[in-house]
C-alpha cells in the first residue's frame, strides 16, 4: 500500500510540478520518432522531470498526436502544458528573407545563418533539383534565377528540398500574376529571366530597370557585348575566384559568363530577380541607349554614343573623387 502510495505520489510530481529549464531551449522533435524518443529528448534537455511521468499521461490522454517540430521552452510548464503544445504543434518558425539580386549563394547563406540548415545543403539541392523546372528551363543545371526573393518561414523539420521547392513554387505563383503563360513564349522564359537577373544586379532604382533593361535588349539587336560586370563577378563565384571586388585582371576569365568577351546573354541566370527586374525584362523602355554608367548617387547616366558614355564616366570618376576627398 504504501508503495503504490510512493509510486502514485512520484508520478504526480512527475506529471503536474512544472520544471523550469536552466536557460532556454530548443528541442528538435522530427518526424517518424515515437513517443518515448520524444520524452527522452525532453528529458535530457531538462523540460520534463521524467520519461515515465510523460509516458503515463500520454497514454491516457492521447487524443492528438504528437507533432514534429522544433519546440522552444523557457517558461515552466507541467508535463500536461508540454503534452498540449506539442499536440497543438506550436513550434519554431525560422524566418530567412532573400534580397531581389541574391545568388543561389547568397541565398544558401541566409538559409544557414537562419539556421535552417548548412550552405552546402542548400547548394547541393539547388543543382540537383532542375526537374522543379524543366518545364519551362530544360537545359538550367541550378535553379538560379527561380528562387524567388521573399521572406519565407521554415521549421527545422522541413528538407533543404523542401526550402527550394517553396522558394520555386513562389517563382512560379509570381510568373501566374505577371501572365507569362500570355505574353511570354514558353521557350523564352529562360531568356526573360537571365536578362532580369541582369537588369537587377545593374540597378536598385526601380524607374531605372526598364532603361536598363532597354540598354541591353538594344546591345543584342545590334550584336553589341553586354559588357555586363555583374555577369564577370558571377562567372568568378562559379570558379571560386571571386575576391569581393572586381579587378581589371578579373576581366580577362575565360567563362560563357564574361560578357566582356562572349557576345550574347550568358548561359543562365546571375542572380534571382524580383518582379520589378522580371517586368522590366518583360516590357523594357524604349530608347536610343547603349550604355550606362553611375552617378555616383544610386542611379545612373545613359549615353546613346560612346563619346558620350566616356563623358560621364569622367563625370562619375569626379563625382568619386570628391565624395572620397
Amino acid at each position: 500500500m504504501l508503495a503504490a502510495l510512493g509510486v502514485g505520489a512520484w508520478l504526480a510530481i512527475g506529471i503536474y510540478l512544472p520544471t523550469q529549464p536552466s536557460e532556454q531551449k530548443a528541442v528538435l522533435l522530427r518526424p517518424g520518432w515515437g513517443v518515448r524518443r520524444i520524452a527522452s529528448e525532453l528529458k535530457s534537455a531538462g523540460v520534463i522531470r521524467s520519461t515515465d511521468a510523460f509516458l503515463v499521461w500520454h497514454y491516457f490522454h492521447r487524443g492528438h498526436s504528437l507533432k514534429a517540430g522544433e519546440y522552444a521552452f523557457v517558461n515552466a510548464a507541467n508535463v500536461p502544458e508540454v503534452i498540449e503544445r506539442i499536440m497543438r504543434g506550436d513550434f519554431m518558425v525560422r524566418t530567412v528573407t532573400i534580397p531581389e539580386g541574391y545568388t543561389m549563394f547568397d541565398v544558401a547563406d541566409a538559409v544557414e545563418e537562419a539556421g535552417i540548415g548548412s550552405s552546402e545543403d542548400f547548394l547541393i539541392e539547388a543543382r540537383s533539383q532542375t526537374a522543379l523546372i524543366e518545364d519551362f528551363a530544360p537545359k538550367a543545371v541550378s535553379l538560379e534565377g527561380y528562387l524567388f526573393p521573399d521572406t519565407y518561414q521554415f521549421n527545422r523539420t522541413q528538407s533543404m528540398k523542401d526550402v527550394v521547392e517553396t522558394m520555386v513554387r513562389r517563382f512560379r505563383k509570381e510568373a501566374e500574376a505577371l501572365n507569362f503563360a500570355d505574353e511570354v513564349p514558353i521557350n523564352d522564359i529562360p531568356r526573360l529571366v537571365i536578362m532580369a537577373s541582369i537588369i537587377e544586379k545593374e540597378t536598385g532604382a526601380s524607374g531605372e530597370r526598364p532603361l536598363v533593361a532597354s540598354v541591353y535588349y538594344n546591345r543584342l539587336n545590334k550584336k553589341i557585348a553586354l559588357d555586363a560586370d555583374p555577369s564577370v563577378i558571377y562567372a568568378h563565384l562559379l570558379n571560386g575566384t571571386y575576391s569581393g571586388a572586381l579587378h581589371h585582371s578579373d576581366m580577362s576569365i575565360n567563362s560563357p559568363y564574361n560578357t566582356y568577351r562572349f557576345a550574347g546573354l550568358p548561359p543562365g541566370p546571375i542572380g534571382n530577380p524580383g518582379r520589378l527586374a522580371l517586368e522590366a525584362a518583360m516590357h523594357p523602355a524604349t530608347s536610343d541607349y547603349y550604355y550606362f554608367v553611375s552617378d555616383g548617387k544610386g542611379h545612373h547616366r545613359f549615353a546613346k554614343s560612346l563619346r558620350e558614355h566616356n563623358q560621364n564616366v569622367v563625370a562619375f570618376r569626379h563625382a568619386v573623387s570628391l565624395r572620397n576627398h
